[in-house]
């Protein structure tokens, strides 16, 4: 609500700057803090978008494999570290089952191209599902100080 009231401030400045000539011209003299001020109010809105209510980063995995068996499980999981070292993995249990998933991924591009990587390991299938992310951002996305 702050935000808003300061926009509105500014707003009201704006207005109060404006002058008229004789040929009815406007000539607005705008303040340059207004710039930045939208600037970083487009970054936050971006960054929101980005993330779910629990204020983690929205994403994709690729899910390897759900299984009823925890030892199948972890065994996948050891197979896609040992394959796939500079990616995470990850084994989470939704009752009755083991769901076995790797990556984080902003975009499902991405996904697509390393669920292909998968293949040979995984024959019967990997497939991209929507995840809340492990994500850190890059120093454009950071919000102006």
């Amino acid at each position: 609500m702050q935000w808003l009231m300061k926009i509105y401030g500014a707003v009201l400045f704006v207005c109060s700057a404006c002058t008229v000539t004789a040929n009815d011209s406007i000539i607005v003299h705008k303040d340059a803090r207004l710039d930045v001020l939208i600037v970083k109010q487009a970054q936050s809105n971006k960054r929101m978008s980005m993330m779910t209510s629990g204020g983690q980063y929205k994403g994709y995995r690729i899910q390897v494999l759900s299984t009823g068996k925890r030892e199948e499980a972890f065994n996948a999981k050891a197979v896609l570290l040992v394959n796939f070292p500079d990616q995470k993995a990850y084994v989470m249990f939704q009752s009755p089952n083991f769901k076995v998933r790797i990556g984080n991924f902003l975009k499902q591009e991405e996904a697509e191209k390393f669920r292909k990587q998968l293949a040979f390991l995984f024959p019967k299938g990997a497939y991209i599902v929507e995840d809340a992310i492990e994500y850190i951002p890059v120093e454009e996305e950071l919000p102006i100080q």
